[in-house]
């Protein structure tokens, strides 16, 4: 019998050692292009085969064409720009609105019993209703401007942050805790010099999920009440089947989603930048 203890044992033998798999070596630029390469063939597969009529299905060519037109139409100040304009004030507003409530109710879920106790069942009923079904309330309350859209985005991106902001607080080591009511340290400093600091991650993480709800949000406004923004250009778009344009105006739409999580992402990465690894594995 070996005396060979696991200590001796090279690193490749150990149970801790995970061997990398090809898929995982593959380059995120290269991956990315190969996943975008396969979402285009079947795309084009099923627009050409007869599968899904053409009137419904548009070729990526077609979608090309039009997403080329919809682009000089934007550079030019056209219609196409102006929606779009309204459509990210809307954002714009809404999401600032959502931040600022959001972090106020979990502050006060997170923070106090009667906020955990009291307020927050009643915040997950009230999140667990249709809310597409409180779009045509906000246009009867705020009518057909942008504050009925900016209040319908602001109700959708809300919650995250709320369950955010109070699973963050919540995170907070109870040693840290200890510590600090052992220095003589009052409730707000403890919350504002540590339990925020200790939850930010989490907190970021309701920032980046309200950041893609936001779009619903305002988006789905617009679709019902109108208002001159690109969910108005898709309603109408969709009406006369025009599917080119219903796809490239959701494109742009994908373009500034993606463009408000990624600042939220950036943000994450400069102020949380002792968790640098993990905000890095994010998209």
């Amino acid at each position: 019998m070996s005396d060979r203890t696991s200590t001796d044992l090279p690193l490749e033998d150990t149970v801790w050692t995970q061997k990398v798999s090809w898929i995982d070596k593959i380059p995120r630029s290269v991956g990315m292009a190969l996943v975008l390469g396969a979402f285009l063939l079947v795309w084009w597969s099923l627009s050409t085969s007869g599968v899904v009529p053409s009137i419904i299905l548009p070729t990526p060519l077609e979608t090309l064409d039009d997403l080329i037109f919809v682009t000089e139409n934007v550079l030019s100040g056209g219609y196409i720009a102006s929606s779009l304009w309204t459509t990210t004030r809307t954002i714009f507003f809404g999401y600032l609105l959502a931040i600022a409530i959001g972090f106020s109710l979990g502050v006060l879920v997170g923070e106090t019993g009667f906020g955990e106790r009291s307020v927050m069942p009643l915040l997950v009923g009230l999140d667990t209703m249709p809310k597409i079904a409180f779009a045509p309330l906000f246009v009867a309350w705020l009518g057909f401007g942008i504050a009925s859209k900016v209040a319908l985005a602001t109700f959708i991106a809300t919650f995250p942050i709320i369950v955010g902001t109070a699973a963050g607080l919540h995170s907070a080591d109870q040693n840290a805790r200890m510590l600090f009511k052992s220095m003589g340290a009052s409730r707000w400093q403890t919350l504002w010099k540590m339990k925020l600091l200790t939850g930010l991650p989490q907190i970021f993480t309701g920032l980046k999920i309200g950041a893609v709800g936001i779009m619903a949000g305002a988006i789905t406004g617009e679709f019902i009440g109108g208002g001159g923004g690109v969910g108005e250009l898709v309603r109408l778009a969709a009406t006369q089947l025009d599917t080119p344009r219903v796809f490239s105006l959701i494109i742009y739409l994908s373009v500034i989603g993606m463009l408000l999580y990624a600042l939220v992402v950036w943000a994450q990465r400069r102020i949380v930048f002792w968790q640098k690894e993990q905000v890095l594995a994010n998209p």
